[in-house]
């Protein structure tokens, strides 16, 4: 592999002629493992992004100001974009970076009992914010936090101990099918059907995130949108007022936060 690293801390580190072991997902996290015990922790958080760029493909995901690093090979080229956390670190000490993550969704160690059992531990706490906690259970973002919220029939604002306990039995299965599901798909897709397996065109991948004011796939009442969190934690979240019951932010209620790089990917 060679590499460029664009951010200062980083500036002099050279990977060239070391070969890349595996990249694995713990959660959000992305582990890229290299000879020498070396690992590359890297997280996207909301705006960042990896392209794969093949030998002379233009690079798109944003201006070259925003590249942090570059990970090539000699038919390959991996660029990341605005990422907000990038280190290095020795692959015998990954845990520091991951290991207060609870159970993977699509790890060996998914524990659905455990899981569920933490995202329910503080009762009052809102399920959207509990879902993103990855204390709680690792792999859940804004996008599925609000597509699963919609398929539980429930708001993101409802408190986590008012989740009916029908409806919190289906949440670490549902949670777990929509993301393997998604693994290796371009683009995420919750609906169940494509494009191309409906007259109804054009179809929408999900059933409300990014759908503010648009009608509900179910009962067409508009969507709404409304942030959720405080201070850096602060999301747009997506909702059915129709479909989903529990507590909602008052109509009108500020947004201060935008996704400026949407992805359509991961």
């Amino acid at each position: 592999v060679r590499s460029d690293f664009r951010v200062p801390q980083y500036a002099t580190v050279d990977l060239a002629g070391r070969r890349v072991l595996s990249t694995i997902a713990r959660g959000k996290h992305l582990l890229t493992r290299f000879e020498g015990d070396l690992t590359l922790h890297t997280h996207l958080r909301m705006e960042g992004a990896w392209k794969v760029f093949g030998t002379g493909e233009r690079w798109r995901g944003g201006p070259a100001h925003q590249i942090r690093i570059i990970l090539g090979t000699a038919d390959r080229d991996a660029v990341g974009f605005r990422l907000p956390v990038l280190e290095l670190l020795r692959t015998s000490e990954e845990e520091q970076a991951v290991g207060h993550l609870g159970p993977d969704l699509l790890g060996p160690d998914w524990d659905p009992d455990l899981a569920l059992a933490n995202v329910l531990a503080d009762p009052a706490r809102q399920l959207g914010e509990a879902l993103l906690d990855q204390r709680n259970l690792a792999g859940i973002g804004n996008v599925y936090k609000s597509e699963l919220c919609f398929l539980l029939g429930v708001t993101p604002w409802l408190p986590a101990g008012a989740l009916p306990a029908d409806r919190a039995e289906k949440l670490p299965a549902l949670a777990k099918r929509l993301l393997e599901a998604n693994r290796d798909r371009p683009v995420r897709r919750t609906t169940g059907l494509s494009r191309r397996q409906t007259t109804r065109l054009p179809w929408p991948d999900l059933f409300v995130y990014g759908r503010a004011g648009r009608p509900c796939l179910r009962c067409h009442t508009p969507v709404r949108v409304a942030d959720q969190g405080d201070g850096s934690q602060e999301r747009p979240t997506y909702w059915c007022p129709t479909c989903q019951a529990g507590p909602t932010p008052a109509a009108g209620s500020p947004q201060r936060w935008r996704d400026r790089y949407p992805r359509r990917t991961g």
